[in-house]
């Protein structure tokens, strides 16, 4: 009898695991919807989609509420891709280890996992231009286009959130190991024919030419060779940023790759009418020495970081030097400012002149290096974030009405990891300590 009853057990124990095998197997379908993801199902998750998108919430988040019908909208596009993208979210207030492993520090969190490797995503979060940004990571390393209309369509798919390659008579081996190397940081295509339309679009006169645009700067910049030894590759990697670049704390992101010293013009308001001469220059100072990266800021409108090259509403602006992107600029002496008095593109030149002859000065900034810069756009929100937390606690158990709490979590830097640009401004998180409602 026992022995009946130890079988009957065993039996029962492999048909609950075959069940349980069974319902693992259809637990994940490509329906079109968000799926929810657990503590037990995550690894598998991650495991069973070559492109998934994982949005680590918390219940109380305002921006996470907001985010919910953008991810709704865009899970049934993405799904119905040749190489579908599969939308998911995962409670990391209730699964806050899981959170922790992962280092999950801000609500809402975006993580794109490709084939399982992980990247933060700092993209837009309308459903029409989450979908446009997430098609770069599933599209071909480099499309082939065999007319101009390809042409067209290729650069309006393409979006405006990364730069665009297209090579015109050249072989698809020359870029197709540039197209995979950088996938994540623009579109590459070649064109097999040009017509003199395409021509004249563009703005190139002859062929072989790579062709880079930068929609979102609605700039562009032709490279017409040599295509071997390296200097393709140098040319693509210059181009990933534009000709002159406007310095937030979102554009800061996208410097860190950059191995180049900064050009950089502090003006007094970057919105100002006579900000088009100056930016006219650096463009053409840009053009011709593509072995610096050219950027400008205003005061008002980043008077931190602008602060930390000494440089105020009583400075005498605009003032120009050479960041190197750490914690010392150059001031070439005897040209510290530009006057409104003067040609603009010939003072530029000359104090790229004297910077190249060495006749200058070097300071320290008053600020942290642009990663200590980039990481304390969340630190200084955690502090604040802790500190308004900590008075609240402090000021409720003085009247009596709540015990001390067993932790407050604090919140690591932010990590800024394989980023891209985000113009619209969408990026306003919650600190995984910030518990209150929008």
């Amino acid at each position: 009898m026992r022995s009946l009853k130890l079988l009957l057990c065993w039996i029962s124990f492999l048909t609950l695991s075959i069940s349980l095998s069974a319902s693992s197997d259809d637990e994940f379908t490509i329906d079109g919807t968000v799926l929810e993801l657990t503590d037990s199902n995550f690894d598998s998750a991650i495991s069973s989609f070559d492109c998934i998108f994982v949005d680590f919430y918390a219940p109380w988040c305002g921006h996470c509420k907001r985010l919910n019908p953008e991810l709704d909208a865009a899970a049934p596009i993405l799904a119905k891709l040749k190489k579908p993208i599969v939308i998911a979210k995962l409670n990391a207030d209730k699964y806050s280890r899981l959170a922790r492993k992962h280092e999950i520090d801000a609500f809402p969190t975006l993580m794109l996992y490709n084939h399982g490797v992980p990247m933060e995503y700092y993209g837009p979060r309308k459903a029409d231009l989450l979908v446009r940004y997430l098609k770069k990571f599933v599209a071909p390393d480099v499309a082939v286009l065999e007319s101009d209309s390809a042409v067209k369509e290729f650069v309006e798919d393409a979006g405006t959130f990364f730069p665009v390659f297209i090579g015109f008579g050249l072989n698809e081996s020359l870029i197709s190991g540039l197209g995979g190397k950088y996938k994540k940081k623009a579109w590459f295509a070649v064109a097999k024919d040009a017509s003199e339309d395409v021509m004249v679009s563009y703005d190139f006169d002859k062929a072989p030419a790579l062709v880079a645009k930068h929609p979102t700067y609605n700039e562009h910049s032709v490279f017409y060779g040599p295509f071997e030894d390296g200097f393709l590759e140098e040319f693509v990697k210059q181009s990933f940023l534009p000709l002159i670049l406007p310095i937030n704390q979102d554009t800061l992101k996208m410097l860190k790759d950059d191995e180049r010293k900064i050009v950089l013009t502090i003006v007094e308001d970057e919105t100002h009418e006579s900000l088009g001469k100056l930016t006219k220059a650096l463009r053409a100072a840009a053009h011709a020495n593509r072995d610096l990266v050219f950027g400008y800021v205003g005061v008002e409108q980043f008077e931190e970081f602008a602060d930390s090259f000494h440089a105020d509403k009583k400075t005498n602006l605009p003032k120009i030097v050479v960041w190197d992107g750490d914690e010392e600029y150059d001031q070439v002496t005897g040209i510290e400012t530009i006057s409104q008095e003067e040609d603009h593109l010939t003072q530029v030149s000359r104090f790229l002149e004297g910077y190249r002859e060495g006749r200058t000065e070097r300071k320290k900034i008053k600020g942290p290096s642009l990663m200590g810069f980039i990481n304390s756009m969340i630190g200084i929100r955690s502090v604040y974030v802790i500190v308004f937390f900590v008075a609240i606690i402090m000021m409720l158990r003085s009247l009596g009405q709540v015990d001390e709490p067993d932790r407050v979590r604090t919140t690591t830097a932010e990590r800024v990891d394989q980023t891209t640009s985000v113009p619209e401004g969408e990026t306003s998180e919650h600190m995984a300590s910030d518990k209150k409602e929008d």
